[in-house]
């Protein structure tokens, strides 16, 4: 069990290394290049850092929990975005996903 913590720790120090070397390298680009100018503004949104996050832990983590959780708030936080999206679907598409998503995992976490 020792080794297992100790893995999923090197798992969580890598995945972070790799957040923050992505996010640095974003800054220094953005400083350079300025994504707004090029008609890329959404690459600094700070929301997305979230999702940069969530997708870096769950490619360099072999527990996706933390990537999962990431994700779920960010589609929580950007909730209008998602319903823009999805137009006039949304109204019901969505609250019924997310119902059903809930139900799942909680069913996985009871079994």
């Amino acid at each position: 069990m020792g080794a297992a913590k100790a893995n999923n720790n090197r798992d969580t120090y890598k995945a972070t290394a790799v957040t923050l070397i992505v996010f640095g390298i974003l800054y220094l680009v953005d400083k350079l290049v300025h994504f707004s100018n090029i008609g890329l503004p959404w690459v600094m949104n700070k929301d997305n850092f979230l999702l940069y996050t969530a997708v870096i832990f769950l490619i360099f983590k072999r527990d996706k929990s933390v990537g999962l959780v990431l994700i779920g708030l960010w589609l929580i936080l950007n909730f209008g975005l998602i319903t823009a999206l999805l137009g006039t679907m949304s109204a019901y598409l969505l609250p019924v996903a997310l119902l059903v998503l809930g139900i799942i995992l909680y069913w996985l976490a009871t079994r």
